[in-house]
């Protein structure tokens, strides 16, 4: 067992006038994870210490935080891998509901604007619209995309530019615009290849560091570019 210092950025925006910094020191052993710690916190020191979780597993992207100045997930981040004092915020650039937790709600609706969801009004085939394996390892990355925010959040342009697509809702896009069996190309296309689109991205590559899936994001968005050229748009 190794003592630890969690300081957390707390901040109830109904109660406090400005964010503040809180610390917890705790025993872990190295082979637990930052979540561990947050909930041994809340079950016995803070109970009002608040964060989301789900699976635990890295897979519903619930925990995402900002841990020692890098997004990351909670449930992904060993205790041995941080500091001994180890930082953790919430997530940048979203507004924050209380400490860990932030609003969800604009980054998901960036993700509504490029209609996330397969197009194809072709008459259904009599069990199911086959794709071959090179097909669909086009798009095999960018379908592990767990939508946890960490990307976007990260992202410089976003946090100037709240109006930006961002990088997750860009690589939702590429998922859909390079599947085979997709039928609303130009639809797509011309959703993001707006003012505060396709080309408010400038490969800073902040995204593809965070990015608990380690999903090439930058790689995706430069695949669109390209397409965009290619079909006169933006």
């Amino acid at each position: 067992m190794q003592k630890y210092k969690f300081r957390i950025k707390r901040f109830n925006p109904e109660k406090d006038p400005n964010p503040r910094w809180e610390d917890f020191s705790l025993e872990m052993e190295p082979s637990e994870r930052l979540l561990d710690g947050l909930i041994k916190i809340k079950e016995s020191m803070d109970g009002s210490l608040t964060f989301r979780k789900s699976c635990a597993h890295g897979i519903c992207g619930s925990c995402a935080m900002k841990i020692d100045g890098k997004n990351a997930l909670a449930c992904q981040t060993l205790i041995k891998d941080v500091n001994h004092t180890v930082t953790i915020e919430p997530i940048p650039s979203l507004p924050v509901i209380k400490d860990l937790v932030v609003d969800m709600d604009p980054f998901f609706g960036k993700n509504e604007k490029v209609l996330p969801y397969l197009i194809n009004n072709e008459p259904p085939p009599e069990r199911e619209r086959l794709q071959s394996s090179e097909d669909q390892e086009k798009i095999l990355q960018a379908i592990t995309c767990i939508m946890c925010g960490c990307c976007t959040s990260s992202c410089p342009v976003y946090w100037a530019d709240k109006e930006y697509l961002g990088p997750s809702a860009l690589l939702k896009a590429a998922r859909f615009i390079f599947d085979t069996r997709d039928r609303a190309l130009a639809e797509r296309l011309n959703s993001i290849t707006n003012d505060h689109g396709l080309w408010r991205c400038h490969s800073i590559y902040n995204c593809v560091e965070v990015c608990p899936k380690e999903i090439d994001i930058t790689g995706y968005i430069s695949k669109l570019k390209r397409l965009s050229v290619k079909k006169k748009l933006g």
